[in-house]
């Protein structure tokens, strides 16, 4: 049965100039333009039988004429002009009251243009919650995802159609105390309760890790800290370690190499050879068989960081047979020291012993393995059976944050590319405060540059391997534009910065950037959704997730005004020093 049975009276007017997608629609009594909104909906008879088009208003326009109106002399005026009350509207789609053998199809195409004169019908009360349950995509998914209900009509859940909203990359942004990471806990609330859920958040200031951000379903994760040195079973204990061997050789370079040196060029050829035989050597020493053949100077081969210090040391200072009993200089003689210097101070700095201070386990040829298994394990697949991963990064110095996010990032894409087509189960990375390592790039290091590459490509190739990005920011015009323009869902709650809401308006569609001009006054948990994830653009009022990010303003005044309010600096200047917060 047709959702829509409008009544000639209930029209609030007829078009008069159709441009393409973009129509204006004359009002001829004031009361009912009183009743309008810009953004709310509106129905247009289509030119064919049993079809509506569906527009959202634009603008609302009282619009003087050039025309006068003789009035009685009486009054004083001997021309009043008159006015014209004028709608603009932009039609998204079509709803088709049966399409085969369904009912009430929403189709996000426009396989006509309204009519000159064409009824335009307000859609509201009943007819709205209808229209809503028909967009919904509930129906097609067993468990569908719900984010909260539709502004205009509290009445109506909004759901998203979850395969398109990370098949096709998603971005959620927001100025800071929007409500965007309550949005991105509903998400994950949601996310974690499926069967065979599988994806990582990358928790950059530890508001996902508190003990309020725990469910069933939830594993918490977090990079090594000094304290957690030397010990083994840290996989097993939650705690990540990163060694230098997962590194590729460029970004080990990007860490080590000054490339102003004179000698660099010498020093990136020896470490390479260096690394390549050790890897090897690695090898022969385990037995193995199958992999020494096909090794690249970028295969995640386990080898001694030791091994290698000690035979750069010895080819700076090597001497070989001359003319002279002393023998002359070798051919790298004090050519590596600078070098020799940086590995030595990155290997001693306990701030990155997470990557070079590493224990026997992470020294096995196995453990790769045991590190993807515990990243990249749906639900069912995970021995703690939690198929979201919370990765606390809140510890990772700044400079080196872009590589090692990078890092896990460039991981999970390449097991991912490597794996049997029938085997390769979809894995989501979740990137909160994404302006920091998926920048735009602006005075970016060499370290840097690589883990954005990293992102770059997944944006493009993702999809093909079942590796989705979903870019959470409060600064979207500070990220990356590359990896933006691959995003095809945008779930925006309030911005205030013009450039931030710029970025929003080119990444839409010309026929809906108007919707942008809501992004300043949206509510706390309000969005704005738009994208191949909801069939309809919408203001949605996000639903409170049951778990809480740590991430609550802090109270100034309140705070400044409680006499009993504590402090403890020197906890916090241990917590300096030890370069830990445990």
């Amino acid at each position: 049965m047709a959702i829509f049975k409008f009544e000639v009276t209930t029209s609030i007017g007829s078009v008069f100039s159709v441009d393409t997608s973009t129509i204006l629609v004359k009002i001829d009594e004031l009361e009912k333009l009183r009743k309008l909104q810009v953004n709310h909906l509106v129905a247009v008879k289509s030119s064919k039988a049993g079809q509506h088009l569906i527009g959202i208003i634009n603008r609302i326009t009282r619009k003087i004429t050039g025309e006068t109106n003789p009035v009685n002399d009486d009054l004083g005026l001997n021309g009043f002009l008159l006015t014209e009350n004028i709608l603009r509207v932009n039609l998204i789609g079509t709803l088709i009251d049966k399409y085969g053998q369904t009912e009430n199809v929403f189709k996000r195409t426009l396989d006509t243009v309204p009519e000159i004169e064409a009824p335009c019908f307000p859609i509201d009360g009943e007819n709205i919650t209808k229209f809503m349950q028909t967009i919904s995509t509930q129906a097609n998914y067993d468990i569908p995802l719900s984010i909260g209900k539709y502004s205009i009509d509290e009445n109506a859940e909004a759901f998203l159609d979850g395969d398109k909203l990370f098949q096709r990359h998603a971005v959620i942004v927001g100025s800071t105390g929007s409500g965007k990471s309550w949005c991105v806990a509903k998400l994950i609330e949601q996310i974690a309760k499926l069967p065979m859920a599988n994806c990582i958040l990358f928790d950059i200031h530890g508001e996902y890790s508190g003990i309020d951000f725990k469910a069933d379903g939830i594993q918490h994760l977090r990079i090594a800290n000094p304290s957690d040195l030397g010990k083994t079973r840290n996989l097993e204990n939650n705690v990540l370690m990163l060694p230098y061997w997962l590194l590729t050789y460029e970004e080990m370079l990007a860490m080590l190499l000054d490339r102003s040196d004179s000698n660099a060029p010498n020093q990136a050829m020896v470490f390479s050879r260096t690394v390549f035989n050790e890897k090897v050597n690695f090898l022969n020493s385990i037995g193995d068989t199958s992999f020494k053949d096909s090794i690249t100077i970028d295969s995640p081969i386990p080898y001694s960081l030791e091994n290698i210090l000690n035979e750069l040391k010895r080819l700076d200072n090597e001497q070989v047979a001359g003319s002279t009993t002393a023998g002359k200089a070798g051919d790298f003689k004090g050519k590596l020291s600078r070098f020799i210097q940086r590995l030595e101070a990155k290997s001693q700095d306990k701030r990155l012993g997470f990557m070079f201070q590493i224990s026997e386990d992470e020294l096995h040829i196995d453990w790769m393995n045991k590190l993807c298994n515990s990243l990249m394990q749906g639900s069912n697949g995970n021995s703690k059976k939690a198929g979201v991963k919370v990765i606390d990064f809140s510890e990772v110095p700044s400079d080196i944050l872009p590589l090692v996010i990078g890092l896990v990032a460039r991981i999970v894409f390449t097991v991912q590319q490597w794996t049997a087509t029938n085997k390769r189960h979809p894995i989501c990375l979740l990137c909160d405060e994404a302006h920091l390592y998926i920048p735009e790039r602006t005075n970016q290091d060499a370290a840097a540059e690589l883990g954005l590459k990293n992102f770059e490509r997944i944006a493009k190739e993702g999809r093909k391997y079942g590796v989705s990005l979903t870019v959470i920011s409060q600064r979207p015009a500070e990220v990356n534009r590359t990896v933006l323009s691959q995003c095809n869902n945008f779930i925006s709650l309030r911005l205030t910065n013009a450039e931030d809401q710029a970025v929003i308006k080119k990444l839409l569609p010309d026929n809906l950037a108007g919707l942008t001009d809501v992004l300043p006054i949206l509510d706390i948990g309000e969005a704005l959704i738009v994208g191949d994830a909801s069939l309809l653009p919408s203001r949605v009022i996000i639903d409170k997730p049951t778990i809480k990010p740590h991430s609550a303003t802090v109270q100034f005044w309140k705070e400044w005004s409680n006499k009993d309010a504590e402090q403890d600096i020197p906890t916090a200047v241990s917590g300096l020093r030890k370069q830990s917060k445990t």
